[in-house]
């Protein structure tokens, strides 16, 4: 069973960089024009183009904190029961 959480937690960690990618490739002409030549109404195109790809890229400190791998802290109990 603990096994099960363990992995089910190490799946859930992927989450963030897969995103990342996900909203990176959406952008990827957009950006190229960033790159080449950058004016401020390709960056208000890009934002209007491809908003769910901006919010994720905004959100990536949060994801990255809320789905990392978590490590039990010094005085934290674990999750299983004592043995008899």
């Amino acid at each position: 069973m603990n096994s099960q959480a363990t992995k089910s937690q190490r799946s859930w960690s992927l989450l963030p960089p897969l995103l990342l990618l996900l909203a990176l490739g959406d952008l990827r002409v957009d950006l190229q024009l960033l790159i080449d030549h950058f004016t401020v109404t390709t960056l208000v195109t890009a934002i209007r183009s491809h908003p769910l790809a901006v919010v994720v890229l905004l959100a990536q400190p949060s994801l990255w904190r809320r789905y990392r791998k978590r490590q039990p802290q010094a005085g934290e109990f674990s999750a299983r029961p004592s043995d008899p």
